[in-house]
């Protein structure tokens, strides 16, 4: 790819702006010819927002994340992290990500794992545990250091990936619908200290979901994505009060938000 669709120069960033997409596309080759997985993606993320992506299967939220997380490359349009390329922003470290599978290494207990990335940065070993320690129990599982993931129930092993992802204090999380795989009171619970996190943590947060009642409860801001090629169709604020708790579950603001959210789906699939 041309290095200059990942210039920073023709697009000075907003200020405040932590990530800027500039009309960011990205095409497949494929034997019945060219796909267009994404087309035009405009957005301009701030410092501390929690951003939920929202739209049908198959409309680009992943690949969206991934161009982020500079696991893919865009085949068009520019975009900066923090004033940096994709690369240079994973180069230095500035977000964790966090897949659907909390893709642990099964041989390694919950505070070995944590600490895998911070033996990358070669870090002291005591400064290693000291900080491991310090994120399971930000999690909640200060009582489960030296389990092994298949020890773990599979809402406790993803809050161990959320600590892995955190335990290097990068400025953004990439989140692939983390909690999607869980039952639904575990994953009530796991929102619930996800915000906690993000309150205490105030990173920028991208999370991509199919749940338009998690997407309105976590977020700053839902953005609705359009499948075929995916585009953001519309993106729709959340004046939630925070901290959020059970009781956001029942306000009529919620109902109203999960409405507006509900009909945006609805014209994008082309429903009444």
């Amino acid at each position: 790819m041309n290095p200059s669709l990942l210039s920073t120069d023709l697009h000075p960033r907003e200020v405040g702006s932590l990530v800027s997409l500039r009309g960011v596309g990205k095409r497949y080759p494929s034997p019945t010819g060219e796909v267009v997985a994404l087309r035009d993606v405009n957005l301009e993320v701030q410092q501390g927002e929690f951003i939920a992506l929202i739209g049908p299967s198959g409309c680009g939220k992943t690949t969206l994340l991934r161009i982020l997380a500079d696991l893919e490359q865009p085949s068009e349009g520019s975009l900066s992290i923090a004033g940096r390329t994709p690369q240079q922003a994973r180069q230095d470290r500035l977000y964790g990500y966090i897949f659907q599978a909390p893709t642990l290494l099964e041989w390694r207990t919950a505070l070995q794992n944590v600490m895998l990335p911070l033996q990358v940065m070669h870090l002291s070993q005591g400064e290693r545990q000291e900080r491991a320690k310090a994120m399971l129990k930000r999690v909640g599982l200060e009582n489960f250091l030296h389990n092994y993931p298949w020890q773990l129930s599979g809402g406790m092993q993803q809050r161990v990936s959320i600590a892995r992802a955190l335990a290097f204090d990068p400025e953004l999380l990439f989140m692939d619908e983390p909690f999607g795989a869980l039952d639904e009171i575990t994953r009530e619970k796991m929102n619930l200290e996800l915000l906690r996190l993000w309150e205490s943590t105030q990173k920028t947060v991208f999370f991509v979901t199919h749940s338009i009642q998690e997407a309105v409860f976590l977020s700053t801001r839902v953005v609705v994505m359009t499948p075929n090629p995916g585009q953001i169709a519309k993106v729709i604020p959340v004046d939630l009060p925070q901290p959020r708790g059970f009781e956001t579950w029942r306000s009529p603001r919620f109902f109203e938000l999960t409405g507006a959210v509900l009909e945006s789906l609805r014209a994008v699939y082309g429903q009444d």
